[in-house]
């Protein structure tokens, strides 16, 4: 039988993995995270502690605070595009279509250009609900000051945030127009949901190849994925439910080879985001437990 430490660490695991994956866009950081949280956990005297998932937030939120600034400097050194590490969710997150929009790839990435402290506030606030005294405690800030931070990151995400939650069906419509194309080499049907400013990401790492840049406009990102239709069709595509909404999965013998993700605007595709980096590819053979 687990011990009391243990069983609250396991109870409240879910939150705190989904706490540390939004402040970081990373599963492998996140998991680095929870080993440091669990450390300090299993010192602490429970007696003292008023509010254990209160207590196990703030520590997950100031040890991932302290990994976000040193992933900063890692993204300096990236070779071509980063994106967050994709993550196949269980059918409940896309049903709360808060976190699902929370932890959707557009999303990360627009949470990308705040802060690492606006980053962090606005998670905690908009997203698990925390009270403005007990964020001040997990980002070592005054109250007030969390205030202005929650403001500033809530006005930074409003501009740059998807506008209207795309709905799963719209976004599998995409997909399978995307699908299409692949299978009959008729692009017609993809353009017809492309934006005329969508932009195209692709994340290789520096380990296999992709994008080095992000491509704009849809003459420009259809041309890319017209050159890239005949590798396509060497292995197989099917939708699955990545980041708590609909995803194109590529194998190739066997083996996950892309992700390719989508951010939808006005029911037309003005993202597309292609992770092939092998290293953010891992979780994919298996289900992430996300709560709020």
């Amino acid at each position: 039988m687990a011990d009391p430490a243990t069983e609250a660490f396991l109870a409240h695991r879910p939150l705190l993995f989904t706490v540390a994956y939004q402040l970081l866009g990373s599963a492998t950081d996140a998991e680095d995270v929870l080993q440091e949280t669990w450390l300090r956990w299993a010192g602490v005297d429970l007696a003292a502690v008023r509010d254990q998932r209160a207590y196990l937030v703030r520590v997950t939120t100031s040890q991932a605070l302290m990994r976000l600034r040193a992933l900063g400097r890692r993204k300096e050194s990236y070779v071509g595009p980063w994106l967050p590490e994709p993550l196949l969710t269980t059918p409940d997150v896309a049903e709360d279509v808060e976190l699902a929009d929370s932890v959707s790839m557009a999303m990360l990435l627009v949470l990308e250009t705040l802060t690492p402290a606006e980053r962090a506030v606005f998670v905690l606030r908009e997203v698990f609900d925390l009270g403005y005294g007990e964020i001040a405690e997990a980002v070592g800030k005054t109250p007030p000051a969390v205030r202005q931070l929650a403001h500033r990151a809530r006005s930074h995400v409003a501009a740059r945030r998807p506008r209207g939650t795309a709905s799963p069906s719209a976004a599998r419509d995409a997909l399978e127009a995307f699908r299409h194309a692949v299978e009959t080499g008729d692009l017609q049907a993809l353009l017809d949901v492309l934006a005329p400013d969508v932009v195209f990401l692709g994340d290789g790492g520096g380990v296999v190849q992709a994008l080095p840049q992000p491509v704009t406009g849809a003459a420009e990102v259809a041309h890319v994925l017209t050159a890239g239709l005949a590798t396509l069709a060497t292995g197989s595509l099917h939708v699955a439910d990545v980041n708590g909404h609909p995803a194109l999965l590529f194998r190739r013998d066997g083996e996950i080879d892309t992700v390719l993700a989508v951010r939808l605007d006005d029911g037309l595709v003005t993202g597309l985001y292609a992770v092939r980096n092998p290293e953010k590819l891992s979780r994919l053979e298996r289900e992430t437990t996300l709560r709020r």
